[in-house]
């Protein structure tokens, strides 16, 4: 049996200065540009934009830096698992190259930015390795380093890592990079304020309205006005551009644990076997340093977070001996039908509306170089990459047409099937406290929650994204959307978009 202590939340939200807390907006404004979302993202916008002499507002639904970016395993790498090999072979060897070139250059600026601004964000220099135990899977791999190599990228294949087990083989790329993601992003933050942004907390957006200029209007009535707006909200919360038909949510499970200095890999790791293993490490008091493994990832409301901890928790105990787990907590990605971001214009139409979204895992890199994109686009340059990643692009979709049809029979099974087969509990008596489910009260289907003084919670079941049924989290105590991956707290807030509004409440 695992030995766990402490929280059991993010070491970054931890570790991190809180931060001053931020006003909401509770006035119109207007500024040149507005940016919805206050992740990786979003702020790295801002950042850019600002430097360019642009006014900007950043609107965040929660605490800034608090959501996915907040939650992630911060790996700083170019090297995105097999990316080089798929793309060669899909968009050929001019698409991996511009994959390797912008994935490579946000490395870089990043650590400009660092050393610039002077922020202490546990910045190392480091390599990253895409391995396999089983020897059939080591061709792919061997495929991998030559294409990652051919793009440009200092790749090699080889089979010694430094992990405390042996290999069949490992795509090896050297100088990548890991860091506190919080900590740089509110040095980020503080220096958007001294160059005049403004940053609103606990705003939430619910409207934009396209035009020359464009209207962001937020849940408490303000409203933007802004020449230009991003939506940096991770799943992007606008449905006008159908985005939502190409991309897959899945939530991943991190447990940490200190182990000895001399007993840590240094480097970063990640493997698809297991249902995915990726590991790195951190500075840690006392001289040690803090052992973060990644995996067991599900689609939101379909797995078990509980037995997924567990299992990861196993397999560090395994092969790093036994471990006091500190540390644990979950992360929401979002996968695009053809693995590249989608970043650019909204929608055809978009002349004044971009988006940032589908960074499938690879949120910190990808959000850096997402901000130095958008942030060209909006003045009116194209870098050599704005194809690659133009959400208009139509020709990989038809390419990666097994995984688009792939995806819309999930959606299609969870929108449909469990109005047919979703089970349920017999009665409200029937939940525990600290549980929840979905139970039939006249006819149709509430979310039902018991806290932990006994007070019940009812909800309606539907999502009020496109209304799909959601299902409860044990393990993190949350209701989620299976569909598009909207997550409510137990009494119907909302944790994470798409969606904009809150559970409606049940009377029992």
């Amino acid at each position: 049996m695992n030995t766990y202590v402490g929280d059991q939340g993010s070491y970054w939200m931890e570790t991190a200065p809180p931060g001053a807390p931020r006003a909401g907006l509770d006035a119109d404004v207007t500024v040149d540009v507005a940016v919805i979302g206050a992740g990786i993202a979003g702020l790295s916008t801002a950042w850019e934009l600002a430097r360019d002499g642009h006014s900007v507002a950043v609107l965040e639904a929660g605490r800034i830096a608090a959501g996915v970016t907040g939650h992630t395993t911060a790996k700083l790498s170019a090297l995105h698992t097999l990316i080089y090999d798929r793309l060669r072979r899909s968009r050929g060897g001019d698409a991996a190259r511009l994959y390797a070139q912008s994935q490579t250059e946000a490395i870089r600026h990043a650590r400009a930015i660092a050393d610039e601004l002077g922020i202490d964000c546990d910045w190392e220099d480091t390599a990253a390795h895409t391995f396999a135990r089983d020897p059939k899977n080591v061709a792919e791999l061997r495929d991998e380093a030559e294409a990652a190599r051919e793009a440009g990228l200092p790749a090699e294949y080889v089979t010694e890592t430094g992990l405390p087990f042996s290999v069949a083989g490992a795509v090896r790329v050297t100088e990548q990079a890991q860091f506190h993601p919080r900590k740089y992003l509110l040095a980020l933050a503080d220096d958007l304020v001294r160059q005049g942004a403004l940053i609103f907390e606990r705003t939430r957006v619910v409207g934009l309205k396209e035009g020359e200029p464009c209207q962001v209007t937020t849940e408490a009535g303000a409203t933007v006005t802004a020449s230009e707006v991003v939506v940096a909200t991770h799943y992007p919360i606008f449905d006008r551009a159908l985005l939502f038909t190409r991309l897959s949510p899945r939530r991943e499970l991190v447990v940490a644990a200190p182990v000895p200095s001399g007993a840590a890999p240094r480097d970063m790791f990640i493997t698809r076997e297991h249902n995915t293993r990726s590991l790195r490490t951190a500075p840690y008091k006392d001289g040690q340093r803090l052992l973060i493994v990644t995996g067991e990832h599900f689609a939101p409301g379909t797995g078990d977070a509980g037995k997924g901890f567990e299992r990861l928790a196993d397999w560090a105990t395994e092969y790093f001996g036994p471990l006091t787990f500190t540390h644990r907590w979950a992360t929401q990605d979002n996968d695009s039908t053809d693995s590249v971001p989608l970043i650019g214009p909204l929608h055809t139409g978009s002349r004044h509306t971009y988006v940032a979204t589908g960074f499938g895992g690879w949120g910190m890199s990808g959000g850096i170089m997402a901000g130095q994109l958008l942030a060209k686009l909006i003045g009116g340059q194209s870098p050599a990459w704005s194809g690659l990643y133009d959400p208009r692009r139509l020709g990989s979709v038809v390419r990666e047409a097994p995984t688009f049809l792939q995806h819309q029979a999930h959606v299609a099974r969870h929108f449909v099937g469990d109005r047919l087969t979703a089970r349920s509990a017999g009665s409200v008596d029937d939940i525990a406290p600290g549980d929840g489910a979905l139970v039939r009260v006249d006819g149709r289907r509430c979310a039902v929650y018991r806290d932990e003084e006994g007070e019940v919670h009812a909800l309606s079941a539907r999502c009020t994204h496109l209304g799909c049924l959601v299902a409860f989290n044990h393990a993190e105590r949350a209701w989620e959307c299976p569909c598009h991956g909207s997550r409510f707290d137990p009494t119907g807030n909302i944790l994470q978009g798409p969606a904009t509004r809150p559970l409606e409440r049940r009377d029992l």
